[in-house]
């Protein structure tokens, strides 16, 4: 399991929840753009982590159960909505996926996605298949959990919205007497939406708009975010096609990946050509991944493999569909797919032991700490948890509220220079002028002991 600084941060947030009971109203903050998502995320994996007694590897056991469950209903709906056969390969696949094992098996609120945005648009299009409208208040709440997983969930709504549209259309035209139910579920569901964002709309009115400004600025001033005109898309699809597929069914293996595109792009224009005799679910998942990939290519910044999460099960529903449809060219295709994903499979690596290099550390810091207060600093390109084992200790004080007598620095040397005398960084700077008293290394993480200098010289 991954265990770094955002992390360190949701299991410090959720511990003083459990032990304090500070609710929060907000949930991890966004990479880019300064926004919060809901806070849901938080709540969802807070039992896990009372479960384990505040041990990070609870929640992180509790995600992968999730997305043991995700494989499961990825067979469930391939089997109903399809045949037993598509089920089974496109569950298989969906399990021995390198990308899709790498975001099941740490705390992260982008692990979730896969599975609820399945939920979303299997309760859904069951709605519609079934006519039984209830399920949209199962499909609004699935939906609450992808977009507090991240907001590259909204992608999901504009296939979603169209067919609702032409579905209420279809209706009214043929005066059924499905209207009444449809409408009211459909309100259901969008007030139950409109309440999930209850909490941040309450942190909103207590810090003068934050979120939604940075929400409207991301959409407004779009130099560095999103196209608006869905034509710009077109010339980046297949590159984004080819990326999603490299990296869920080729292990990551660029020529893997390209032949797997290759036969993918194939085996979907024979089925596209012969599009009556198809069923509407293969419709359902198609336009799943093509309104996907086309929001994706909007957006101007890198696409990194957790972005398009809930892409994640329709690519291995639709392989399995055309796996088991034409099996001339879907057996050699599924032996690629499974051999690229062994060889990518992140298990046949060693374990990186960041969790318990993050408890060594701070095992470390506190016993020479001589139980006196001190404070603590960072020097890394990437965060760490240590903060969640040092803020139980009663002598660790964050600089800002504290400036103690040692300030002891973690840095990761693959990374970033590893000298502490003169560093800006603020935690390092505010200590004032110092001198290294004692210094360690703990499975490459370098950890030193700074104290003031003797001629007692500080930083105001």
């Amino acid at each position: 399991m991954e265990f770094l600084g955002d992390q360190g941060r949701d299991v410090l947030i959720i511990r003083d929840f459990l032990k304090h009971g500070n609710l929060f109203f907000i949930g991890p903050q966004t990479s880019i753009g300064n926004m919060y998502l809901g806070p849901f995320f938080y709540y969802l994996i807070a039992p896990s982590l009372l479960l384990a007694n505040f041990n990070p590897v609870g929640p992180a056991v509790f995600i992968a159960l999730i997305n043991i469950a995700a494989v499961y209903l990825v067979y469930f709906i391939g089997k109903k909505w399809f045949d037993k056969t598509t089920g089974l390969i496109s569950a298989f696949i969906f399990a021995i996926s390198p990308v899709a094992i790498r975001y099941s098996n740490f705390i992260w609120n982008p692990n979730i996605m896969a599975f609820f945005s399945l939920l979303f648009v299997y309760f859904f299009f069951e709605a519609f298949r079934t006519k039984k409208y209830k399920n949209f208040i199962f499909a609004s709440l699935s939906f609450v959990m992808v977009m507090n997983s991240h907001y590259l969930g909204l992608a999901l709504l504009p296939f979603v919205g169209l067919y609702w549209l032409f579905h209420l259309y279809r209706i009214i035209k043929e005066k059924s007497p499905e209207l009444k139910p449809f409408l009211i579920n459909t309100l259901f569901a969008f007030v139950i939406f409109i309440l999930s964002l209850t909490p941040q709309v309450l942190f909103d009115i207590k810090h003068d708009g934050q979120n939604t400004k940075a929400l409207l600025t991301f959409f407004t001033q779009r130099e560095t975010t999103v196209n608006i005109k869905a034509y710009k898309a077109i010339p980046e699809i297949p590159n984004l096609f080819n990326q999603i597929n490299t990296s869920l069914l080729a292990g990551k293996n660029e020529k893997f990946g390209l032949v797997i595109s290759l036969i993918f792009t194939v085996l979907l224009l024979l089925t596209l050509f012969k599009f009556k005799k198809q069923k509407p679910s293969f419709w359902y998942i198609f336009f799943w991944l093509l309104s996907g990939i086309v929001a994706l290519a909007l957006y101007k910044q890198h696409i990194y493999d957790h972005y398009f999460a809930f892409l994640f099960p329709v690519v291995f529903l639709l392989i399995g569909f055309l796996v088991s449809k034409f099996k001339l060219l879907g057996m050699p295709l599924l032996i690629i797919i499974i051999i690229a994903s062994f060889l990518g499979n992140a298990f046949r690596q060693q374990p990186n032991s960041q969790l318990k290099t993050t408890q060594e550390v701070a095992n470390l810091i506190i016993s020479n700490s001589n139980n006196q207060d001190f404070n603590f600093a960072l020097l890394s390109k990437m965060g760490w948890g240590f903060s969640y084992y040092l803020t139980e200790n009663k002598n660790y004080f964050e600089i800002k509220d504290k400036l103690t007598e040692q300030l002891f620095v973690a840095c990761y040397p693959f990374q970033i220079e590893c000298n502490p005398i003169g560093n800006p960084e603020y935690n390092v700077a505010a200590f004032g002028w110092a001198k290294i008293d004692q210094q360690w290394e703990v499975n490459g993480i370098k950890v030193f002991k700074l104290i003031h200098n003797q001629d007692g010289k500080k930083t105001p």
